[in-house]
């Protein structure tokens, strides 16, 4: 398997104006992605401005972060489906739309609660606009090199933009004020969604059946019943009322969905993308990733700013070196090495992630940013790059055109759900191990960076995980792959 992860008849050469309007299609579709990337991780850098001025509790804090990311996730399959049945380019405007206004409301908030709901509209709005784009970059790029270029380049915004979000988040906060961490998203949602009537093929969705709403709610509340349980152990305990009824309600909303998705006909996830073995590859290997991007962002934000004692800027600053590197390898996998068999180049990106945060785990209070930071967000990011075009390229490529949306959608809520439930859980294995330390009367500084290292050892050991799923779950096999 190439980077392509499908072979296909040599495509005729674009005229001058159809290449054209094809790299505009290429700028606006790579735009959007990024804009919904970036929001995952822009509000990390303001979380305490945005504590003093709303209010919020260190508990409550975190919901700034999962609102949306969980939103985004869990109804990115809904998304999805919806876009497969009405038409990439419709949907992908509406969820611009949504993605504008949700964010002109998170600025003007006055309240947690209302900042908290922003977010949550801003997720759907992203959830609808996200899986629609990537349907629409397939059909722009239909095959060979351009969409292999084409992939490179949604690849590195996909990768890049978590870290660039942490840059612009602390520019953005120190220089003006957190609120701007949402306003900068409005004209930037506003053009993408004008442009897409220009520059964006336009057609109707060629799916039927009916939208299955209720699996894709049953689902989202479940995994956020399961996080808020998660979560709450850090505070209560796991043996605490509120904890035990939050995971007892994760677990009946889950099983309901699971039945729900049995008796249907048209179920939401259809059966024939999860008996691809490439497409399931590429999303466990996605999932994966997502539970170490998330763990990388989060501890080593909070080391940066806490234990370095970095301004906003600079901890955003910090990160630049990583963004670097996951341009350059997503440039090289997307042209020199395009040739490069795609399991390959995934598991050998994988394995650098799992180098760099594992060099990561060095962490503690005499650590400096030279010396221990830079060599980890270094390989991580050149191991992002090269992974995430391969990975990418199978999600989709291999499978049907019709399910485009729905394949696109399951590869995006796996790295955003894979963030979600990771970071609750290696956040919760963090403060038990420093809990731990500090009761034995280990200094506060030390326990509280041991737990860290935890959590970054974990992760490094799910990256290792995911680069033997991508070694042998997106190795070509003899027989073609069905779309049946």
């Amino acid at each position: 398997m190439t980077n392509d992860a499908t072979v296909a008849a040599p495509q005729p050469e674009r005229s001058a104006p159809a290449r054209k309007r094809a790299l505009w299609a290429l700028a606006v579709l790579a735009g959007s992605q990024l804009l919904v990337v970036v929001d995952a991780t822009i509000v990390n850098v303001a979380l305490s401005a945005i504590r003093d001025d709303l209010g919020f509790s260190l508990q409550d804090l975190q919901w700034v972060i999962t609102a949306y990311t969980l939103a985004f996730g869990g109804l990115l399959i809904l998304g999805g489906r919806l876009a497969d049945r009405f038409g990439h380019r419709r949907m992908f405007i509406t969820g611009a739309l949504v993605f504008a206004g949700a964010s002109l409301v998170g600025g003007w908030a006055g309240t947690a609660e209302l900042l908290v709901a922003a977010r949550a509209v801003q997720g759907i709005g992203a959830a609808v606009m996200a899986p629609a784009a990537l349907a629409l970059l397939m059909r722009v790029f239909p095959a060979g090199r351009d969409r292999t270029m084409a992939l490179g380049v949604w690849a590195g915004v996909t990768a890049g933009g978590t870290a660039l979000g942490l840059i612009l988040g602390g520019l953005l906060t120190q220089m003006l004020s957190w609120p701007w961490v949402f306003w900068i998203n409005v004209p930037v949602a506003v053009a993408a969604a004008g442009l897409a009537i220009v520059v964006l093929p336009s057609g109707e969705g060629d799916r039927v059946g009916r939208i299955d709403v209720a699996g894709a709610l049953t689902a989202t509340v479940g995994l956020m019943a399961l996080v808020y349980g998660l979560v709450r152990t850090t505070e209560t305990g796991w043996a605490s009322t509120g904890t035990l009824a939050a995971l007892g309600a994760a677990f009946l909303l889950l099983a309901a969905f699971g039945l729900l998705q049995a008796r249907r006909s048209d179920p939401l996830v259809p059966l024939r993308l999860l008996r691809n073995r490439t497409v399931l590859g590429a999303d466990i290997t996605g999932l994966i990733f997502g539970v170490a991007i998330y763990a990388l962002f989060y501890f080593l934000s909070i080391f940066l700013a806490t234990v370095l004692g970095y301004s906003p800027v600079t901890v955003g600053l910090a990160f630049l070196p990583m963004t670097v590197a996951i341009a350059i390898a997503a440039r090289l996998a997307g042209g020199p090495l395009a040739s490069v068999p795609g399991h390959r180049l995934a598991a050998a990106g994988s394995l650098l992630v799992a180098a760099g945060v594992g060099l990561l785990m060095r962490i503690g209070p005499d650590a400096g940013y030279l010396g221990t930071v830079l060599p980890g967000v270094v390989l991580a990011g050149l191991g992002l790059g090269f992974a995430f075009v391969p990975l990418t390229a199978a999600a989709v490529s291999a499978a049907n055109p019709s399910d485009g949306g729905i394949a696109s959608a399951l590869f995006n809520a796996g790295q955003q759900l894979g963030g979600a439930i990771g970071l609750a859980v290696l956040t919760t294995a963090s403060a038990t191990r420093t809990a731990q330390l500090a009761g034995s009367g280990e200094p506060s500084a030390a326990a509280v960076t041991a737990g860290w290292s935890l959590g970054f050892g974990i992760a490094a050991v799910m990256a290792l995980a995911g680069a033997a799923v991508a070694a042998v779950a997106l190795e070509p096999s003899a027989k073609p792959t069905e779309h049946r």
